[in-house]
């Protein structure tokens, strides 16, 4: 039992540090017949064949090839090994194929919940992609308020949906997405518009344009703690009315820096805070992965496919916020 055991790790150590690569390698020097010959036929130096042979040797545990006067023969072991590494191959040149025919019949719609004026291109590319593969299906996109968004999703009535998260939910599955920082902001006739603010406290008295609902628990925080946003000149529960309130001048008050940008680029809008000290935290993609529809499941995984290699702490799975 022991023994089996033991193989089993084995085995599953082997398959999670295989490098497909090497494989491509060593069938490469098969079909060649030789390393000076595969180095050609791959486009590649001679010492960078035998140095990636040397370590799938390393990794596989045993010598694959032995030199002669024609090239290289087979071990026992290279043998033995080439079976598998042809099975990988014909799956592998299959997968695109099985993808497409699996996405190629999708139909339906796909609710999506989110937090107004998301600026987010990871997303935004996902579901170009996905609507090229899959343009039977529609993406249904609402706005709401963060808690709205998330309970929508607890209730069924969104498949997904994109929000910040004070205390996550064990029923749901959180990915992060992005992160926002929250930076203060007046417009242009405030008399602050140019300078640099050190001390949050000092605005305890000015009066701010608030953003009501939509307002994150950790932006909520920032502003208790240094007795900002108790006067209140307006409020929206959009941030692109929020904006428009500033940039007019009704108050001061705080927006994701990704929304504000091009409006502090304009001069429209004046960045108040030190950097260091802003409010930030993470926006999730939210989901009940027991009860996603193959659409959904599909821009799910579009998505997933875009932020692995970019976003930063990005996982899969439950997270805590």
């Amino acid at each position: 039992m022991a023994d089996g055991l033991r193989v089993s790790k084995n085995g599953q150590l082997f398959a999670r540090n295989l490098d497909w690569n090497l494989v491509k390698l060593f069938l490469g020097i098969v079909r060649s017949g030789g390393i000076s010959t595969a180095a050609r036929a791959l486009n590649k130096q001679q010492p960078t064949i035998s140095a990636g042979l040397k370590r799938l040797e390393d990794h596989v545990g045993a010598q694959l090839f032995v030199r002669t006067a024609r090239g290289v023969a087979l071990t026992p072991a290279a043998r033995s090994f080439l079976k598998s590494a042809e099975e990988i191959e014909v799956l592998i040149s299959g997968l695109p194929g099985e993808v497409a025919r699996s996405s190629a019949n999708l139909q339906g719609l796909v609710n999506v919940r989110v937090i107004s004026d998301l600026v987010s291109p990871e997303f935004d590319q996902a579901m170009v992609a996905f609507h090229q593969i899959n343009p039977d299906v529609e993406i249904r996109l609402d706005i709401a308020p963060w808690r709205d968004v998330v309970l929508s999703v607890k209730d069924g009535s969104a498949d997904i949906g994109i929000a910040c998260a004070a205390v996550p939910s064990p029923e749901l599955c959180y990915r992060p997405l992005m992160r926002e920082w929250q930076q203060l902001y007046c417009g242009r006739g405030h008399a602050a518009f140019g300078q640099g603010i050190s001390e949050p406290e000092i605005l305890a008295d000015e009066i701010f344009v608030l953003t009501g609902k939509d307002e994150p628990a950790e932006l909520t925080d920032f502003r208790q703690r240094y007795g900002l946003g108790e006067r209140a000149g307006a409020s929206a529960e959009t941030l692109y009315e929020v904006k428009r309130l500033i940039q007019i001048g009704i108050g001061i008050g705080f927006l994701p820096t990704a929304v504000a940008a091009e409006a502090v680029e304009s001069g429209e809008l004046w960045p108040m805070l030190d950097p260091a000290i802003l409010p930030t935290y993470h926006v999730f993609l939210i989901t009940r992965e027991a009860k996603l529809s193959a659409p959904a499941r599909a821009l799910l995984d579009m998505t997933d496919a875009n932020l692995k290699p970019s976003t930063p702490g990005y996982s899969a799975g439950h997270v805590e916020p």
